[in-house]
């Protein structure tokens, strides 16, 4: 079991009466929701201890159905913690706190949610957007397979202070998924079309050489055609299939494949490379590829 640094629901009471409130009001809150409410935590954490220590998925759908019903009966509020993924990867979605988008905690039955983030964008030197939210996925067996080699001796802490540790997961054949949930409703596939054009072209040319590779980019933004349409909630996944095939997804409907082992450096680059969308989220990265090394 590995733990993993991402939001999960705890619990905590409802809020007490103001000061102001009458005697009469208070007696009634003591007498009714405020311990009501503390025996539906107890009685959930003893539901927690059972289902964690058992394997059988008939006695956990149930219990996980009678916990959301509790939490919206009594409005038990989430508060931050971190989640333990276990080895068949049950675990709940993780949200990206900023903009309420939630990925799944595994992807394709093998590949663990690394880190999750934004992605912004400055309209004229004035005003950000948010663009869209991301997850990095990565598969497990690959990262042991290919990485534990060389880093399979290391503890967590060392680790996630190593930089070739991301360097080496992007230059190798570990299968990989970037999935995007569009935020900004009005944004157009031209517009994706274009930024790709941008940021994925100047990856091009700092891994390449020097050179522009104008085909290959052309190859990849020419998936992104016109009669797609991307509303707020829209899915546009990136994966890196073995053999470095960039196989590209819109609300899961393949639009496109290319071999090349450039063009899916420079993808991966743009969210856990030095330079990243989001500074933040390429830690989390770290830190969860370092936690399954050492699972």
């Amino acid at each position: 079991m590995v733990s993993l640094r991402f939001p999960f629901p705890f619990f905590q009471p409802p809020n007490p009466q103001p000061p102001n409130a009458t005697t009469a009001n208070i007696s009634a809150s003591s007498s009714g929701s405020f311990p009501a409410a503390w025996v539906c935590a107890a009685g959930i954490a003893a539901g927690v201890a059972v289902c964690k220590a058992s394997t059988d998925p008939f006695l956990q759908t149930p219990f996980n159905s009678l916990l959301s019903n509790l939490i919206n009966r009594n409005n038990l509020a989430p508060m931050l913690g971190s989640i333990s993924l276990s080895d068949n990867g049950s675990a709940a979605p993780v949200t990206e706190t900023r903009t309420g988008m939630s990925f799944p905690s595994v992807l394709s039955d093998s590949q663990r949610l690394l880190g999750v983030g934004l992605r912004r964008k400055c309209i004229l030197g004035l005003k950000n957007i948010d663009v869209y939210a991301f997850g990095v996925y990565a598969d497990d067996a690959d990262i042991k397979k290919v990485l534990s080699e060389n880093y399979g001796n290391l503890s967590v802490s060392e680790l996630k202070e190593i930089k070739k540790l991301r360097e080496d997961l992007m230059e190798s054949d570990v299968s990989m998924t970037v999935r995007l949930q569009i935020v900004y409703g009005k944004l157009s596939i031209k517009s994706v079309r274009s930024a790709f054009e941008d940021s994925v072209g100047s990856r091009l040319k700092k891994f390449g050489g020097g050179a522009d590779h104008k085909e290959l980019l052309q190859r990849f933004t020419s998936q992104f055609k016109d009669e797609y349409k991307i509303p707020r909630g829209s899915i546009i996944d990136l994966s890196r299939d073995q053999g470095y095939v960039l196989r590209t997804k819109i609300d899961g409907k393949e639009v496109g494949s290319i071999e090349s082992k450039l063009l899916c450096r420079s993808i991966l680059d743009l969210y856990i490379g030095d330079e990243p969308f989001d500074q933040k989220a390429k830690e989390d990265v770290q830190q969860n590829l370092a936690s399954l090394l050492q699972k």
